[in-house]
């Protein structure tokens, strides 16, 4: 599955495909592997993957930059989801917010307070601990991985 979102701080007219992002979220590492999530990144971009392997273990036929944190492990030790079915959802978004600076932190969690479904605080706990392993990222020299 495919799905994009176009963030701005006014509405957003325009509901076509992005052809080139400045970030791509892949939830599922195992999809890098077989489609090509890269095409179209601005070379100041960056792709974040889903996985327990290291950025550097990507390859993609790019500039922009690439990371790699494992959203499932934080998600379920928050309790989100079972092994089989990990909820990462309010943990990527926890990375996203602190890789991209596009969203601050305390507006996330008080978006996720208000909107989560079930299990609201551990849903906060885990966007706050990717965040928090995302902010150790950033602190990496500007490479590729």
């Amino acid at each position: 599955m495919v799905a994009f979102t176009r963030i701005d701080d006014k509405p957003i007219r325009n509901r076509s495909q992005i052809y080139s992002p400045d970030y791509v979220v892949v939830l599922d590492s195992d999809l890098a592997d077989l489609v090509d999530v890269a095409s179209g990144i601005k070379p100041s971009g960056i792709i974040f993957v889903n996985s327990d392997r290291d950025g550097g273990d990507f390859y993609f036929n790019s500039q922009a930059r690439t990371v790699a944190l494992d959203v499932t492990a934080i998600a379920l030790k928050h309790g989100l989801g079972k092994p089989t079915a990990p909820i990462v959802n309010t943990a990527v978004l926890g990375a996203f917010a602190r890789i991209s600076g596009e969203v601050g932190l305390e507006a996330l969690l008080a978006a996720i307070r208000e909107m989560a479904p079930a299990k609201p605080e551990e849903n906060v706990k885990a966007a706050q601990e990717a965040y928090r392993e995302a902010e150790k990222w950033m602190m990496k020299p500007n490479s590729k991985t």
